[in-house]
């Protein structure tokens, strides 16, 4: 009797930790529980590589684009520590150097404390990764399709996005599968803002972020039978100034000074060796026009995107994925200056159409080795936006095409 209920615990525990995702890497083990051994001390990663070819420019990039490190801890029972530090583009160096002139970065990406409160509930705090699109949460490499991770998810939803706050998260005890969180946390820095990226550059990621401005995050996610349903939405203030700067550049200061408003929804079938997955999200920046007044950066009033993808597993039937060849396809669209303000300048290339195949080939859990093209569509560049003209200026493609490859490992 007691062995069967200590099978049943170890399920149950086993259960909770695929609702809120797979159990993929020794961060998840710890994460769901899964490590129980108390003063315990984790080490887990991942990262990816990349080749990537300019069929119109005949140029080409070989580049490590990220290898992050994790080292978590179990003090106790209930109180556990997360931590992850990336290291992008190969090479940091403060100058040039034998070994060249680094153009990499070393962040952390997260480390926050997470409490459990009971076993379906636990609260975050520190520099955490909120439930915002998909991508934000299930960024290892090795989970998505293409070399790159969705243009949409980069570019309208930031990825990574993190930054310093607290965070709830939970499950609904009479709706199985059905989860919610719930985050505060510091907002973003208008300054940084771009109608070539969107708000992606105002992610302030927990270094000495200024003002009084916050973020609010929400989210419902929901596993029914193959499905992954979710829907988040976000609000926040984009001033990152003191009051006296913001009242001498007349910007809206405060919690929600000069707001941004997101929202999405994703969907995800699997069955069979057959996944979809589809989203949307629209962005608007309230006063745009006093940003722009401000800090001359071309910031759009409004911005939204979707994406659809459809992927088959050639091996699903003889490995049930343990190893996998997944042939796949995708089209984004992505629309960065969909609202204008009066003083902003419109650049119809940042209307964007793609379409993505390729194929992905896992030999084992927890490495992938991709290879895909990229077709990208986009509008006329904006000439008045030209500082120095062809040839010190590259000339724009409209349509252009890229050969990409790519190896991605965790553990």
């Amino acid at each position: 009797m007691i062995k069967s209920l200590f099978y049943v615990g170890v399920l149950m525990f086993v259960f909770r930790g695929l609702a809120l995702g797979q159990i993929l890497t020794q961060e998840d083990s710890l994460s769901t529980g899964l490590i129980r051994r108390q003063q315990q001390t984790v080490i887990s990663g991942y990262g990816e590589a990349r080749y990537s070819i300019d069929t119109k420019r005949q140029s080409a990039e070989a580049n490590l684009k990220r290898v992050v490190l994790f080292i978590g801890h179990k003090f106790s029972k209930n109180i556990s520590f997360f931590s992850e530090m990336e290291l992008e583009n190969a090479l940091v160096s403060g100058q040039a150097s034998d070994e060249g002139n680094g153009t990499g970065s070393i962040s952390m990406e997260q480390a926050f404390l997470k409490f459990n409160i009971n076993p379906t509930m636990y609260i975050v705090a520190g520099l955490f990764v909120p439930r915002i699109g998909y991508i934000n949460e299930n960024h290892l490499p090795t989970t998505f399709n293409g070399v790159d991770r969705p243009f949409l998810e980069e570019q309208i939803i930031p990825s990574t996005w993190r930054e310093v706050g607290v965070g709830l998260y939970g499950q609904v005890k009479t709706i199985p599968g059905l989860n919610y969180t719930l985050a505060i946390a510091n907002g973003l820095n208008s300054k940084k803002f771009s109608g070539d990226a969107g708000i992606a550059e105002g992610r302030q990621l927990g270094q000495a972020s200024e003002g009084l401005n916050l973020g609010v995050n929400g989210s419902i996610l929901y596993y029914i039978n193959r499905f992954r349903l979710q829907m988040s939405g976000y609000i926040g203030g984009s001033t990152a100034l003191d009051k006296r700067r913001a009242d001498s550049l007349q910007l809206n200061s405060g919690p929600f000074g000069n707001r941004v408003v997101l929202g999405e929804a994703n969907a995800q079938y699997s069955h069979q060796g057959i996944t979809a997955r589809t989203i949307a999200t629209i962005v608007t920046v309230n006063h745009a026009d006093d940003i722009n007044r401000a800090f001359a950066n071309k910031t759009p009033s409004m911005m939204y995107g979707m994406y659809g993808e459809l992927g088959y597993d050639i091996f699903y039937k003889k490995f049930h994925g343990t190893k996998a060849l997944i042939i796949f396809g995708r089209y984004e669209y992505v629309n960065l200056n969909a609202e204008i303000p009066s003083n902003g300048i419109e650049n119809a290339a940042g209307t964007k159409h793609y379409l993505i195949g390729g194929l992905t080939y896992k030999p084992t859990r927890g490495i992938a080795i991709k290879a895909d093209y990229v077709r990208r569509m986009t509008g006329d560049f904006n000439p008045a936006l030209i500082v120095t003209p062809f040839p010190q200026q590259q000339f724009y493609y409209k349509d252009n095409g890229f050969v990409n490859l790519g190896v991605a490992y965790n553990f």
